[in-house]
């Protein structure tokens, strides 16, 4: 299972090395926040040609796709760990400000929701239909990488915002939902995305 320290270098941008914010890849593979690609590109005009900042292989600032893989991966860097054994639950508690104040500490944490659930919280959110069916994770739970991945809420397409990316276009080195597959990308090749 990939360490913490290991996890933490690959969320990090290059340029501003912090954990990503609104990841983007550019053609040659590379990931950096959309603001230091903005920063990076503060002199160019819309249609310019841009150089990568790591292997200066050059693309075109507008139109640069959502990072899906970064992007889960923040995810599952947000996903609670044994530190969280005193955290107050996001649903019932208010505000305390220091571990001693937590009345409601939490238990589970709904991947869907992405809260942090006291044991109270946790048996309403079974009970009401709507979230009955959102995966929970006990809080300090040791998980392989391959659960965690596989909990993850799906990411969604930049483009048409209700849909799942569901193919990778090896052509276009991108993945897209299957409305962009239909209109852009059905002569190319692709493939399931969780087979790739």
């Amino acid at each position: 299972m990939a360490t913490v320290k290991q996890l933490d270098d690959i969320t990090e941008c290059p340029i501003c090395t912090e954990v990503y914010t609104d990841p983007r890849v550019l053609p040659c593979v590379r990931t950096f926040c959309l603001k230091c690609i903005k920063t990076w590109s503060n002199d160019k005009q819309p249609g310019d040609e841009l150089a990568c900042p790591l292997c200066k292989k050059e693309f075109t600032l507008p139109g640069l796709k959502t990072s899906f893989f970064v992007s889960r991966l923040l995810k599952m860097r947000e996903l609670p760990s044994a530190e969280g054994k005193t955290s107050p639950c996001g649903a019932c508690s208010g505000g305390e400000e220091s571990e001693s104040e937590v009345k409601n500490v939490a238990s589970v944490y709904c991947v869907e929701c992405q809260m942090k659930l006291c044991h109270i919280c946790e048996r309403g959110h079974k009970a009401v239909k709507l979230t009955c069916s959102h995966k929970l994770i006990e809080l300090g739970e040791k998980a392989s990488r391959e659960t965690l991945y596989q909990i993850l809420p799906p990411s969604y397409c930049d483009q048409h915002k209700d849909e799942i990316l569901k193919s990778y276009c090896f052509d276009c080195k991108m993945a897209m939902c299957m409305i962009c597959y239909t209109e852009l990308h059905n002569a190319h090749k692709c493939s399931d995305i969780d087979k790739v």
